[in-house]
């Protein structure tokens, strides 16, 4: 599997464990000159960003911490470009889902981290 690949493996468990949490999927890679959203789900409450982080193993850093300051400024910029089209009235909230999957796509049970209101 190459590295779109197996992004695009993450999104989609990351996306299939958010509707196991009773979140309903909006829209999946939402992409603007700004950057991209990995998916929009909602829930009763919230609309919700959702940047999803796919990696082996912690031994460098967690997940997360690869979700800076720059890279939150484009998720912001590229949820109010959405939110400007499209009719909505939930409020907003940043999740970032982390996947740990020593083998990809193989691994049988990948650990998988929810962090709602992130950042």
């Amino acid at each position: 599997m190459n590295t779109r690949e197996l992004g695009a493996w993450g999104e989609r468990y990351a996306l299939d464990f958010l509707i196991e949490k009773k979140y309903t999927a909006v829209v999946t890679g939402y992409r603007t000159r700004f950057g991209e959203i990995d998916i929009i789900v909602r829930n009763s409450e919230f609309i919700v960003f959702v940047e999803v982080k796919l990696r082996k193993n912690r031994n460098f850093a967690e997940a997360r911490e690869y979700v800076g300051r720059e890279k939150q400024r484009k998720l912001r910029a590229t949820a109010g470009l959405w939110l400007a089209g499209n009719n909505n009235t939930l409020q907003p909230r940043f999740d970032v889902v982390e996947i740990y999957a020593p083998n990809g796509a193989q691994t049988k049970s990948p650990e998988i981290i929810h962090i709602e209101n992130a950042f």
